[in-house]
């Protein structure tokens, strides 16, 4: 049997393999999203693990966190990032109970839940999360605590905010989707709009409060991490939920019915996750109406993300040149059909706005040439797994030896397996193979992990991104999110023993 690392000295080891390995061409850095951070409140925050995690980044000359979306997420749509009510508010599930009670917001700390628990049970922390939020609120009623920083940020941020503030009030009170409101208020008619602005003023300002924290604790985090040299690649989902704040204020921009239903959703052909293709259920957008716009409702998108992130990744970037559309009655992606957009309309938007293009192509799963060619033009990197890259053929791109050094490896993403799961529960015999032959040598699970950062490490890509759980070399328990299935995901968080060990190499 092979010798089993300590979390310690896997980690110890696979950042010295990253240190050691690293020259002029690479830079690297961890994929981590918020939610995994250990927390003693349920959930990973914008709190004290969130700098600590920066700090380890920095002492093992890290310059890149990787992470999620920061949208909000529902119970109902299985707390994914990726199917969020709104592309501009944040997830106030993210926010600190630690960095309340700092700014004077909370009197104490709420009382802390079990530890070590590699699980994150969203059902239990949505509601605990707004009471804290709720208990909040009041105390700045009453305290007038920071009015002014407040004031500040709405008017900065009004565009977006009443809106918001106003669908997230309407959405708690019903619990139904927007588009089984009362017809004068799913259509928006301006007397009724005006009225319930008017009934639920306070919940409102609440919901407004609530988005203020979130983004004053994220900018904090984000100015520590680059003092430290750390660059922050943000994610930005392609669509929206088809019950989200944007969908009720313009669906003139989604292929909806007239009662606000999706007539498609979007998804992907039969692919390396499903044989029957992904069904995301997301409205697919009216891309000839957002042409007519100038594209506004994408670049306002855009220059909102660019101002949470150093960087930003073009979710399922194939999807902005043409994408799988399939009837929403359907019950597979099997169904769907190819539809072109206004590209190199939309990309010539896109240069002259953000002429410095700081942007990470997602260019997973079937990239035909329209695709490739854009993103040449562009000149931005794609994305480089080593685990769609170990099916023998000379000619994949993901093969290590393929990368080009205007790229970003991975050895996986959110979306796999994690390497060593991978390996145990899914790799078959030509693949292991296959990954042995690159190594030039036999592998085992218990090393496959540290081997993979080294392969992946000792390739031409210019930036090389490794999953958390792969430095740890954790096993498919610690997997982030199984495409094609709703419920399940986006639970996986490092443990605080886990983390303590990290902690303590970094020191």
């Amino acid at each position: 049997m092979g010798f089993r690392r300590s979390h310690r000295q896997f980690f110890w080891a696979s950042f010295m393999v990253i240190n050691m390995t690293k020259h002029q061409q690479h830079d690297s850095g961890i994929l981590l999203h918020i939610t995994s951070l250990p927390s003693t409140f349920g959930i990973g925050d914008l709190g004290p693990a969130s700098y600590q995690f920066a700090d380890l980044l920095a002492d093992n000359k890290q310059h890149y966190w990787s992470i999620l979306p920061l949208s909000p997420t529902r119970l109902e749509d299985g707390n994914s990032p990726y199917q969020t009510s709104s592309i501009f508010a944040g997830n106030t599930l993210l926010i600190s109970p630690h960095q309340l009670t700092q700014d004077g917001f909370l009197p104490k700390l709420p009382d802390k839940q079990k530890t070590n628990i590699p699980k994150i049970d969203f059902a239990t922390i949505y509601p605990k999360k707004n009471s804290m939020l709720q208990e909040a609120y009041q105390n700045f009623k009453k305290t007038k605590t920071q009015t002014s920083e407040f004031e500040t940020f709405y008017n900065q941020n009004t565009h977006w905010l009443d809106d918001y503030a106003l669908y997230a009030t309407l959405r708690q009170k019903t619990n139904t989707p927007w588009y089984k409101w009362l017809p004068s208020i799913r259509n928006r008619e301006p007397k009724t709009i005006t009225q319930k602005q008017h009934q639920l003023k306070d919940e409102i300002e609440s919901e407004k409060f609530s988005q203020y924290l979130f983004f004053k604790q994220w900018h904090r985090l984000k100015t520590y991490c680059n003092t430290k040299q750390i660059h922050i690649i943000g994610d930005m989902p392609i669509y929206t939920a088809p019950d989200s704040a944007d969908t009720w204020i313009h669906p003139e921009l989604f292929n909806l019915y007239q009662n606000g239903k999706p007539r498609y959703v979007g998804g992907v052909p039969p692919d390396y996750f499903s044989k029957t293709g992904q069904l995301w259920g997301t409205p697919v957008y009216n891309w000839p109406n957002h042409k007519k716009t100038g594209f506004t409702f994408w670049l306002n998108r855009i220059k909102h993300n660019l101002s949470l992130y150093d960087q930003l990744r073009l979710d399922h970037f194939r999807g902005l040149i043409a994408y799988w559309q399939v009837p929403a009655r359907a019950k597979t992606a099997k169904k769907g059909r190819w539809i072109k957009t206004p590209s190199q309309t939309f990309f010539t938007a896109l240069k002259h706005t953000f002429p410095a293009l700081p942007f990470i192509a997602e260019d997973l799963g079937y990239i035909d040439a329209p695709v490739k060619q854009i993103i040449k033009q562009l000149g931005i990197p794609g994305m480089r797994v080593l685990l769609f890259g170990l099916d023998g053929s000379k000619t994949n791109p993901h093969t290590p030896m393929n990368y080009v050094k205007n790229s970003v490896a991975y050895t996986g993403t959110h979306d796999t397996n994690t390497v060593r799961g991978w390996f145990t529960t899914e790799a078959n015999a030509k693949q292991r193979q296959t990954l042995s032959k690159l190594l030039g040598k036999p592998i085992s699970k218990n090393d496959v992990s540290f081997e993979a950062i080294k392969l992946v490490m000792s390739s031409p890509a210019g930036v090389c991104i490794f999953p958390l759980q792969d430095v740890l070399g954790l096993g498919a328990e610690a997997r982030m999110n199984n495409p094609g299935y709703l419920f399940g995901n986006w639970q996986w968080c490092v443990t605080e023993k886990q983390f303590s060990t990290l902690s303590f190499v970094a020191r």
